[in-house]
């Protein structure tokens, strides 16, 4: 994630407390949020993909792949 995303971000939430935005800052806000949340989002499926599940007949399954079987059940 781009540190400067993070600072405009910060800048933009600071102004928004202290004297409001402009309908054009108040745009941009809400493109860099969604940019933000993607990449979180992002980061967080990647560390599901690391992320194994001991069954109870002992074998180990990807957590994707577990989560899906309880999903069908």
């Amino acid at each position: 994630m781009a540190e400067n995303l993070l600072t405009r971000i910060n800048e933009l939430a600071k102004k928004k407390r202290e004297q409001g935005l402009t309908p054009e800052e108040q745009a941009e806000q809400k493109e860099l949020y969604k940019i933000y949340l993607g990449d979180i989002r992002a980061q967080f499926d990647q560390t599901l993909d690391g992320v194994s599940v001991k069954e109870k007949d002992g074998s180990v399954v990807p957590f994707k792949e577990a989560y899906k079987k309880k999903e069908n059940k």
